[in-house]
């Protein structure tokens, strides 16, 4: 599902092209200074949506009216990021979104997804029961179920791993958050179509450990809960399909603690000025995590978004860890 051609990444490529340049990969001379790291920072925060979701939003709604099959619209669960790049892509196809999001959600990612245009409904406890309600309420609409992960959501979002990958053909290793797997499975198909050697390693919060239980298990593990202010990988149910692909092609799995990603979000901040949401600073937390065994070497992080609340923001500048729900 993740074999990629140089084709399908240049038709990607110019379906988001319009609506989402090409985004940097920077080197900031702060980070490496703090880190002793040759650290590459891919700006996903970059995009109009301000995370790397808004490519698989496009693909994925486009690909839907090339095909012919364009539907009434589009319904989704998500925490923010999904949300935006399913109302962007709905919208650029012409066509209504319905967007389901958990009780205590981000009144900012919710104030972006409707200024793209989407109808928000508030319905569930967390990220998964949302996703549940979402189902139900696609039967009752006619809309099409859009999932957290899917081929033409993947290769959307490859194309970052494909911007990156081919402006840094040296990288040792590159970081990156795992929610529900899209980012990370996009750059493990993108190396391999490329024939690079370069470790990809996922990120996940002690808060929501599922990803890494299931990675150590060998098979998907669920969790109860799925507590982490890094709204970004709340997840507590691995999708098979994107497990089997990160077991296949991942190098291994870091947990970092929300101390961890809160630091990150400050060290960011200190050293480029860019503004990290939680899941956005988790590949720097990690790298950092990992620095000794990297000393020298040369690696990237994706900084997937910047989508962080001001209030949150602010406690973390302040010094602290905000307090999961």
């Amino acid at each position: 599902m993740n074999r990629f051609t140089p084709e399908d990444l240049q038709s990607a490529a110019r379906t988001i092209a319009q609506d989402v340049p090409v985004t940097p990969a920077y080197a900031w001379p702060l980070l490496e200074k703090l880190s002793g790291v040759r650290v590459i920072v891919k700006h996903e925060n970059h995009t109009p949506t301000g995370s790397f979701k808004a490519r698989g939003g496009l693909v994925y709604a486009a690909r839907l009216r090339q095909n012919g099959h364009l539907p009434k619209g589009l319904i989704t669960a998500t925490r923010g990021n999904h949300g935006q790049s399913i109302a962007i892509g709905a919208a650029r196809a012409g066509i209504p979104s319905l967007i389901i999001v958990p009780e205590g959600n981000s009144s900012e990612k919710n104030a972006a997804m409707a200024a793209f245009g989407a109808e928000l409904k508030v319905a569930g406890k967390d990220f998964d029961e949302s996703r549940e309600i979402a189902g139900q309420l696609q039967r009752e609409t006619g809309y099409q179920f859009v999932p957290s992960f899917h081929p033409d959501l993947v290769l959307g979002v490859a194309t970052y791993a494909h911007e990156l990958m081919t402006q840094h053909t040296d990288l040792d290793a590159i970081y990156v958050p795992v929610g529900m797997g899209s980012g990370i499975c996009g750059l493990i198909g993108v190396r391999d179509m490329l024939g690079l050697k370069t470790d990809i390693i996922g990120v996940v919060s002690e808060g929501a450990p599922a990803f890494g239980r299931s990675f150590a298990a060998g098979k998907p593990v669920s969790t109860e809960h799925a507590k982490t202010f890094a709204d970004g990988v709340a997840c507590r149910e691995p999708l098979p399909e994107a497990f089997e692909i990160m077991r296949k092609g991942a190098s291994h799995i870091v947990t970092v603690s929300d101390g961890d990603i809160a630091e990150a979000i400050r060290n960011i901040y200190a050293s480029t000025h860019n503004v990290a949401e939680g899941a956005g600073a988790a590949a720097f937390a990690a790298m950092m995590k990992e620095r000794g065994r990297l000393s020298g070497r040369k690696a990237a992080v994706i900084l997937t978004g910047g989508n962080i609340d001001m209030d949150v923001l602010s406690e973390v500048l302040r010094g602290h860890t905000p307090v999961s729900s």
